[in-house]
């Protein structure tokens, strides 16, 4: 991953602007709500691309830690101001856009409170873009339905809801359909794959939200094939491969939202699986917690009042945004596709290996949070500049990707082609 000087960020944006025209210089003013590791990403990315981002409103329950990024970041070309709201009040967060009057709202905080946001955003007539999919919190599911149902009524507002504009989802919908368009006449098998070789050298901690990772891990995995899910138990199912820039690593199939948007949106799919790798003292100490019920969503009394014991986990586990001045090594997140070319089998692997310690370096994060962050703001930019607007309810996999695969080159998150990969068993 390139490092970025403020110089070499202005002749960056200086090219990027020049071969994109006017549409690529319009600015804007982005509602960036969340204030964790992912969110501080963007809201430095989004500093660093002033030439789109005039201005930036960073708004948390928590302000204080918004006003000291603000602090942090202030006195560049981007105005940053601050606000606290709760993102699970409706009301609440209209007010906070008729005041803030953005160009588009983007949805860093937790999952269980994208409807509330998309209600506000529907509201005031504001896009909106968001990396996660929603999540109930009374249930471990997640699943695009409750925001798909919203199409009609973002197109009949003339607004885009963007969803899951992270890495995956989000990069990995892009690299499909970068893949489709330039390299398959149809596309039958994609692997996505998600590689963290880093160490932090905590027994046990998690690279992005404890409460959200825990739940995606513990969940049942599945893969989409023929039709329809094939359901598997939790890390039943164990692959071994070897990662550029990182080496071999075990690998576990999980259920993942992209397969569920690009079963519907990329034509010819037979089958489509998400594998993550983990290491041996994770699943170890993972499987002790779920033992002794640390895990659980379900409600239980402690000392006279009610507590969930995974939200009491995540408060004694590592905050995720302090890993990075302790965590080394690289990831590699990619997609292996197989399917036809004029007539003729082909594969093909796309995929982007990150270093932990350069993106300390950069904007004082770890790589899981900053691969997550760039994407939203490359999002943020194509809705805002118009290269990604349309009316309706949208994945990142529908958009043309060339806009967002040249940026992911310029912001920091290159990508490598292979032709000729080693294929999952």
């Amino acid at each position: 991953m390139p490092e970025f000087s403020s110089h070499k960020i202005e002749l960056i944006i200086e090219c990027f602007t020049a071969k994109n025209g006017a549409e690529g210089k319009k600015m804007g003013k982005a509602l960036i709500i969340g204030c964790g590791g992912v969110a501080s990403v963007t809201i430095h990315k989004c500093c660093q691309n002033s030439e789109v981002f005039s201005e930036i409103c960073i708004a948390s329950r928590t302000i204080e830690k918004c006003d000291a990024l603000k602090e942090k970041l202030g006195g560049g070309k981007t105005k940053i101001t601050t606000a606290k709201v709760d993102a699970d009040n409706t009301g609440e967060l209209i007010n906070l856009i008729n005041s803030v009057r953005p160009d588009a709202v983007v949805h860093l905080a937790l999952p269980y409170q994208d409807l509330a946001i998309m209600e506000a955003c529907l509201a005031t007539r504001t896009h909106y873009i968001d990396t996660a999919n929603y999540e109930p919190r009374d249930e471990a599911k997640f699943e695009y339905k409750l925001q798909w149902a919203y199409r009609e009524k973002f197109k009949a507002a003339g607004i885009t809801a963007l969803l899951g504009c992270g890495f995956d989802p989000g990069v990995t919908g892009v690299f499909s359909a970068h893949a489709l368009k330039h390299q398959f006449d149809e596309i039958n098998f994609i692997d996505i794959l998600d590689c963290n070789g880093g160490d932090h050298g905590y027994p046990f901690a998690t690279n992005f939200n404890p409460e959200i990772n825990i739940r995606e891990v513990t969940a049942k995995g599945s893969y989409w094939e023929n039709g329809g899910w094939v359901e598997t138990e939790p890390m039943e199912i164990k692959r071994r491969y070897d990662f550029d820039g990182v080496g071999e690593k075990d690998m576990y199939l999980l259920h993942h939202e992209e397969l569920e948007s690009l079963a519907k949106n990329i034509p010819g799919i037979k089958r489509i699986r998400f594998f993550m790798t983990f290491g041996q003292s994770y699943l170890t100490h993972l499987k002790c917690l779920q033992n002794v019920g640390m895990t659980s969503i379900t409600p239980i009394d402690f000392e006279g009042r009610q507590i969930i014991p995974i939200q009491f986990l995540k408060a004694v586990l590592p905050d995720p945004a302090s890993l990075g001045p302790r965590t080394v090594g690289k990831t590699n997140i990619g997609c292996i596709f197989r399917g036809v070319k004029d007539g003729r089998e082909k594969k093909y692997y796309v995929y982007n290996v990150c270093d932990h310690q350069d993106c300390y370096r950069e904007v004082g994060s770890q790589a899981i949070s900053y691969t997550t962050g760039v994407p939203a703001m490359i999002g943020a930019m194509l809705v805002i500049n118009g290269k990604w607007r349309k009316p309706g309810v949208y994945n990142v996999e529908e958009f043309d990707p060339d806009p967002f695969m040249e940026a992911l080159n310029i912001w920091g998150l290159p990508w490598t082609e292979c032709f000729d990969p080693a294929l999952v068993e």
